[in-house]
């Protein structure tokens, strides 16, 4: 819980996209600690508490820039930068506090008996026994894994392969980065002026503030698949309806009627609160959760690696493409949204509430995963002795 208190104070204040990338390259360590750490029942709502400090930092940023943008003599954007100082320093200060994880003490020192006393305090009960005991297996297959990059390409990690690759490829291809890094710029291109520019920015915010919360509530309880189809089917009306609206009333040689660039605005933030309870928090939960110890450190890696070139070229890109193909822009996402989305309906099983330690049985009873990987797995669980779990 100390890792949910401190993430909103190091994303706080992001002005452009250095700063965005240097927060994120520090925090991706967050999801994967807070998976190890958190209860199978709870996991999916405490590993989305990090999307929904994100949304409070990009909150505050935007809250921050409305309000300094009028200062004169260039002091607005060095104070909006300079703040980033505080909660650097926060978080410096509280990591020293922060405990290791029961896996990565087991998997480092081999030390059951500590690792058992933090499982205790973690889940407030002395029955860990179970827990421990799938810790302790999964830490011996680990040790007998060397390269855990050479490894993840095997033919038995291929559905994990699969879903570190194109889910943070996906969620990067929605065209959420366009919100975070051009949303005052898009929203002045469209007509608003410049304070109103900023303000739909914290308008827009707000929205995947809310629908942050309201994916910690009911993550647990309705699924991953769910949320991201649902999601996914949110985020392609609004793509579309953007699209359209442009393609209908939007001109080089004027603005836009105010009644539609508002309409804009609107189907935005329905955009921004689909993203912000579906594909956002569980583009970090999904992978670190089905990857096993022994290839964890390879899957998370690729993610972020994933993320960070996508970002990069959705960044250098979309100016560009917006001035070419103008409305088109947002069909295209769109477009890249309903073959996501087809994606989880086919290939991505159901993960809440399952042991991460016993996750790779859900690949062998999935339609299309058990023809690559089901044979071995089902081999390896009568060897270990480890009950299937029920059909989900």
């Amino acid at each position: 819980m100390d890792a949910l208190v401190i993430v909103p104070f190091i994303l706080m204040y992001k002005q452009n996209c250095a700063n965005i990338v240097i927060c994120k390259l520090y925090l991706q360590s967050i999801p994967l600690y807070l998976s190890e750490m958190a209860p199978p029942r709870y996991r999916g709502a405490i590993n989305n508490g990090f999307e929904l400090c994100i949304s409070l930092g990009i909150l505050f940023a935007n809250i921050l820039n409305y309000f300094v943008i009028k200062i004169t003599a260039g002091w607005g954007w060095r104070i909006s930068l300079s703040m980033a100082a505080l909660p650097a320093a926060f978080l410096t200060i509280g990591v020293i506090f922060l405990p290791e994880t029961p896996s990565f003490i087991i998997q480092r020192d081999g030390d059951t008996n500590k690792a058992r006393i933090l499982l205790q305090k973690l889940r407030g009960t002395t029955s860990v026994q179970k827990e421990l005991d799938d810790l302790v297996s999964a830490s011996n297959l680990s040790r007998t894994t060397q390269y855990p990059f050479r490894n993840i390409f095997k033919r038995k990690y291929r559905p994990q392969l699969v879903v570190a690759l194109l889910i943070p490829f996906f969620n990067q291809v929605t065209g959420i980065n366009v919100m975070n890094f051009y949303a005052p710029v898009m929203f002045r291109t469209i007509g608003l002026k410049e304070r109103a520019s900023l303000f739909s920015s914290v308008v827009t915010r707000l929205c995947a503030t809310f629908a942050n919360i309201i994916a910690m509530m009911v993550v647990d309880r309705f699924g991953r698949r769910k949320l991201f189809l649902i999601g996914g089917v949110q985020m392609i009306l609004s793509q579309f309806t953007v699209g359209a609206i442009l393609a209908a009333k939007f001109k080089d040689s004027e603005d836009m009627d105010n009644e539609y660039a508002y309409l804009v605005l609107i189907t935005m933030c329905v955009f921004v609160a689909g993203f912000a309870w579906s594909w956002g928090p569980l583009t970090f939960l999904v992978p670190a959760e089905v990857c096993p110890l022994e290839i964890r450190s390879a899957g998370q890696s690729i993610v972020v690696a994933v993320v960070f070139l996508m970002a990069f070229v959705i960044g250098q890109t979309f100016l560009e493409v917006l001035c070419g193909i103008k409305s088109g822009t947002f069909f295209v996402f769109g477009g890249w949204i309903c073959l996501m989305t087809l994606f989880v309906y086919l290939f991505l099983p159901e993960t809440k509430k399952l042991p991460m330690e016993q996750m790779e049985q859900v690949w062998s009873r999935h339609w299309f995963w058990k023809k690559i990987v089901g044979e071995k797995v089902e081999k390896k669980q009568a060897k270990s002795g480890k009950t299937a779990l029920p059909s989900l």
